[in-house]
């Protein structure tokens, strides 16, 4: 099993100061507690350590008996993403709801006029616009989407672990993987969902574990 060097400096304070707490643990990196959320959980899930309620995080066992092949966490969202269903923001809500069922889609994206992400919208964002009776012939689209800067999005080069992590911290399904330009919007380059990060671990078990080596 591959670990980063702060991987590995996360077990060290753990196993001479256990338990520890997420906070304690980033305060001696020098770091906050998002900045190695993924690592936690990479190594929580991994089986070297346990997080106690109320009480911090052990090791479980000695790490150097540990053989697991965990590489595919490190997986880029640039490799299991897949295209974008968008809309302009102009789109009557109709032919946005034509596109998302014949997409079949979670989520639909939608793009201003220099084609950057500006929202987003759910199938249950449409059926409260048809449920309210509003005029989804003409009202567009960009009247019931959430808007940036509300939206989570990944960019290509996160590991797949990162992207899991904020699907599960925000409660969501899918999301946007973006490009940031330099006027500070945001090109769409795709999208990643968990049905994509479990056709990943799919395919992980279907080779017998592992994956190749991540560079």
């Amino acid at each position: 099993m591959n670990l980063s060097e702060r991987q590995k400096k996360i077990i060290d304070i753990i196993k001479e100061n256990q338990p520890i707490t997420g906070d304690d643990i980033a305060n001696r990196l020098g770091c906050t507690k998002p900045t190695i959320r993924p690592d936690l959980s990479l190594l929580k899930y991994s089986g070297i350590l346990s997080a106690k309620p109320n009480v911090g995080y052990i090791l479980n066992h000695d790490t150097a008996n540990i053989n697991h092949d965990l590489s595919f966490f490190n997986t880029k969202v640039k490799d299991v993403k897949t295209p974008a269903v968008y809309v302009p923001e102009s789109s009557p809500i109709h032919h946005a709801i034509i596109e998302i069922f014949l997409k079949d889609a979670g989520t639909i994206l939608v793009v201003d006029d220099n084609q950057h992400l500006s929202g987003i919208v759910s199938r249950k964002d449409f059926l409260k616009s048809i449920m309210g009776n509003m005029d989804i012939h003409d009202v567009p689209v960009g009247v019931i989407m959430t808007r940036m800067p509300n939206i989570i999005t990944t960019c290509d080069d996160e590991t797949i672990l990162q992207a899991a992590v904020k699907m599960m911290e925000h409660k969501i399904d899918s999301m946007p993987v973006v490009e940031q330009t330099e006027h500070n919007t945001f090109k769409i380059t795709g999208k990643i969902s968990k049905t994509n990060i479990l056709q990943l671990f799919v395919d992980v078990g279907k080779r017998g574990g592992s994956l190749p080596p991540i560079e």
